[in-house]
């Protein structure tokens, strides 16, 4: 009887790890992972419906500008700078979001990260919309001159998005506390 708990081994496993090491359906269990991080709540929030408005609005602002010959007048770099930067990171911001990834990043104080960044975005976009504008006649007598006016709408579109979401993110991160430290995880 002494030998007994030398002789015993014992041995667990989750029931997906044994279906995937067996070939069950592990596509179905990744599915049932990224559905259940999926947060559905953040999709029919204002802070998401502002984001996809802003991801549009970027890209087709940047769009139109990239299918006309802006390199001919150097201030639409920095109008393609802003409106792709902007769209990229506010398109990983979403998924980020989107799939709760900032669950695990707890160090960041996201209402806080989220707020600035929708701040300094707008500020941005509005100097992207006034290059934008300004420019607009440089191109009257060119076929693309309608590109370059629709442009310079989308960027005032987008401009006023990202003034909307710094101050819905404003107020989230006021009903916060206002305080890092509090909460790090946005609502």
């Amino acid at each position: 009887m002494a030998d007994f708990p030398s002789k015993v081994t014992t041995e667990t496993s989750s029931p997906n790890s044994q279906s995937s090491h067996q070939g069950g359906n592990s596509l179905g269990g990744m599915a049932a992972s990224i559905s259940s991080n999926l947060d559905m709540s953040f999709i029919r929030s204002v802070p998401a419906i502002l984001m996809l408005a802003e991801i549009v609005l970027g890209f087709l602002h940047w769009v139109l500008v990239a299918s006309t010959p802006y390199t001919l007048v150097p201030e639409y770099g920095w109008v393609m700078f802003v409106a792709v930067t902007l769209w990229i990171i506010t398109t990983i911001l979403f998924i980020v979001i989107l799939f709760s990834v900032q669950r695990h990043l707890a160090f960041v104080p996201w209402p806080l990260t989220v707020m600035m960044y929708n701040g300094v975005a707008a500020v941005l976009y509005l100097t992207a919309f006034l290059t934008n504008a300004a420019t607009v006649n440089k191109f009257w007598l060119l076929w693309f001159h309608g590109h370059i006016g629709a442009a310079a709408f989308f960027a005032a579109a987008s401009t006023l998005a990202y003034g909307v979401s710094a101050f819905f993110s404003y107020m989230d991160w006021r009903s916060d506390g206002g305080n890092a430290a509090t909460n790090t995880v946005p609502t």
